[in-house]
């Protein structure tokens, strides 16, 4: 059978696990020590407070004032009355330094974060606040919205662990989405676990540059924000516009000198290898990762991991090197992490076998849903465990580790993101005109998951307008491609049956003949659709997100084109997203008639010269704000000693330098008037 428990560092299984694996599971000793998330990010500003914490671009701040900038947002939240117990929505533009001074200052003050991608619908935040009963939500600028009314301020207290940390919200079966609070303990346990794991020959450490490119709602963002902080390394986001354009990612990891990436594979497999040149700690997680990634990547002083977890056990539960030979596992639990793998009746099964993959110890979160709770978090009798996540997922242990075999429900994973199907048909049920409904991944001949809406339909159905009210109402991932179907198929138990719902899609009669034939740019543009939408174009008219497209199709589609065009961006395709406007575009830029050079290039003499430039201001800054210390200092000593040689000026100066070059939100204002300008 197959049973492992680090907690207890006991291995139970009928045949030895392979000296790979029995080394694997002496890899460290018992679970981290019990602490916060702010004592992990304060033990990195005690030890580096001068090394950068965050570098956006335009703006970097230190540890230390990253710490000051938390502090003072945690003032501001206790002044409003909310603190330790309380929810706090964060709702801030992806790849602002603010972002991340949220996420800390509402965790500095005692209370949870429950982030909201900027991009997602009002509708989605309304809900997802709602659900949570956030007390505040910290929007651009670090406008603190209260959503109660003002109560007494709170007094700073301690965190504890068993404080929740966030409150990440995942896709939900009945149509609504599942909250998932996740504690101080456990998050630290996971960020202390991960140390033990990825590098331990040349730690991460100040000189190191993590990537953030990952929406702060899907919870890998913690990971990549505590990969940085926990060892001193500065976190650099990257834009969410450059990260929509896939091949775009690799000269921007270059020209920022990035060394440690988490994403997931449909991301790395659009980047040019040479791009990962100085990477030299690559995680993947969050959806199948193909082999051709590991015999791509994994080369010497590079390490490659392929890592799983759900929400619910705190972002990764296990995880194997991705070599260049043998198959892709998800490996072994982290310290701390306990696994089984259970057949129907909940006993272990033998090795090689598949079956359900359970998860205890430390890493375990929990629903905001009592019921929902105790549902997926019963006890497990028949391994002991008090408490254990039923995931659903199927696997087998194959010798050296665990090995994803599928799902055992209607749980996808598209680009990272986990849906359930069902949240998917609710909001197909409550469109109008619709009477049956039933979405389903498909996949399309480049290889392409896609995430189809099937409908039955009354007369008078607006295939446009149903589009438009999902698009407003769910994520961008959550909305699939809508097909009207005659009748949707069952099984003989009644539910529908997803996998004989028609693909490729059938041209309905309705649709008719096409409405021009298509020639030169637009039929190549059509053909590629095709091939990576899986769509037939009926005509010029066709939009690209209408037929199921999105940010990542749309980056393949851009690679694809780059040889030819090189001028070709994701934003292009935004603001032409019909056939017959996308070949005007392609057709008025100007065609090499050879493969482009994508490498970066070195930067210009005229470019170095007016950056030499720019650094003067800068430095100029940086010096005021040294001289008012030296002033403040001058003023306090003569007066407090009668030193009349000491050189004074007067308060209402020093004050003034305090508050625009000491003080975090004026060194903010700054840097935001300097990025404007």
């Amino acid at each position: 059978m197959f049973t492992w428990r680090r907690q207890t560092r006991h291995v139970a299984v009928d045949t030895e696990p392979s000296p790979a694996g029995r080394e694997h599971l002496r890899r460290g000793p018992l679970a981290p020590p019990a602490r916060t998330l702010v004592d992990v990010f304060r033990d990195s500003v005690g030890a580096s407070p001068d090394a950068a914490a965050v570098d956006n671009g335009v703006e970097v701040l230190t540890y230390a004032e990253l710490d000051q900038a938390a502090d003072d947002l945690a003032g501001t939240l206790h002044a409003a009355g909310v603190g330790r117990g309380d929810k706090v929505g964060i709702r801030v533009r992806s790849g602002a330094v603010e972002l991340y001074v949220a996420v800390l200052g509402v965790l500095a003050a005692g209370a949870a974060y429950v982030p909201v991608d900027a991009d997602d619908p009002d509708e989605r935040a309304r809900l997802v606040f709602d659900e949570a009963d956030v007390a505040a939500v910290v929007g651009n600028g670090l406008v603190l919205g209260l959503r109660r009314p003002p109560g007494p301020a709170r007094q700073p207290a301690p965190v504890q662990p068993g404080d929740d940390a966030w409150v990440i919200f995942t896709s939900g079966s009945t149509g609504k989405p599942k909250g998932v609070a996740v504690t101080h303990r456990s998050a630290a346990a996971f960020v202390d676990a991960e140390s033990r794991l990825f590098l331990l020959d040349a730690p991460i450490g100040p000189t190191d540059r993590v990537m953030a490119g990952l929406s702060v709602g899907f919870d890998a963002s913690c990971e990549e924000m505590w990969l940085a902080w926990a060892h001193e390394a500065c976190l650099v986001p990257a834009p969410r516009s450059l990260v929509r354009s896939g091949v775009d990612v690799g000269p921007w990891l270059v020209a920022n000198d990035i060394t440690v990436v988490s994403t997931v594979p449909t991301l790395v497999s659009l980047w040019p290898t040479e791009s990962l040149e100085r990477v030299r700690l690559l995680i993947m997680g969050g959806e199948a990762c193909p082999p051709e990634i590991g015999e791509r990547l994994a080369r010497g002083g590079r390490e490659v991991w392929n890592t799983y977890g759900p929400t619910e056990a705190t972002v990764v539960s296990c995880g194997a090197p991705l070599l260049d030979h043998g198959p892709v596992r998800i490996g072994l639990p982290l310290d701390g992490w306990d696994l089984a793998v259970v057949d129907g009746s909940g006993s272990p099964v033998t090795d090689g076998e598949v079956g359900e993959l359970i998860i205890g110890g430390v890493g375990l979160a929990r629903y905001l849903d009592p019921a929902k709770d105790a549902e997926k978090y019963a006890p497990m009798p028949t391994l002991g465990w008090e408490r254990a996540y039923r995931s659903g997922d199927m696997v087998r242990f194959d010798g050296e580790g665990l090995v994803f075999a599928g799902r055992a429900d209607d749980q996808v994973k598209l680009g990272g993101r986990r849906i359930e199907l069902g949240e998917v048909d609710s909001a197909l049920l409550g469109l109008d005109g619709v009477v049956g409904a039933a979405a389903a991944v498909r996949r399309s001949r480049a290889g392409n998951q896609l995430l189809v809406g099937y409908v039955a339909v009354q007369d008078g159905f607006d295939a446009v307008t149903a589009t438009e009210r999902l698009r407003a109402e769910m994520p961008a991932a959550l909305v699939p491609r809508l097909a009207v179907v005659t009748d949707l198929p069952t099984r003989t138990s009644g539910k529908i049956d997803r996998d004989a719902l028609p693909w490729p899609l059938p041209r309905a009669a309705s649709d008719g003949a096409p409405d021009a034939e298509l020639s030169g740019t637009a039929a190549w543009v059509a053909d590629l659709w095709l091939d990576v939408l899986g769509a037939v174009v009926r005509g010029p008219g066709d939009d690209f997100f209408d037929l199921g497209g999105g940010s990542l199709t749309a980056a393949q589609v851009v690679s694809r084109r780059r040889s030819t065009h090189p001028e070709i961006t994701v934003a292009d395709l935004y603001e032409n997203p019909t056939v017959g406007r996308l070949s005007d575009a392609l057709d008025a830029m100007t065609t090499p008639t050879s493969t482009t050079d994508r490498r970066v290039r070195p930067t210009p003499s005229k470019t170095q010269v007016g950056q030499v430039v720019c650094t003067v201001p800068l430095r100029l800054l940086s010096g005021l704000r040294w001289l008012t210390w030296v002033i403040a200092g001058c003023n306090l000593l003569a007066s407090l000693y009668a030193l009349p040689w000491l050189p004074t000026v007067s308060w209402g100066w020093v004050v003034a330098g305090w508050l625009l070059l000491v003080l975090a939100p004026g060194r903010m204002a700054l840097s935001a008037l300097g990025a404007r300008l």
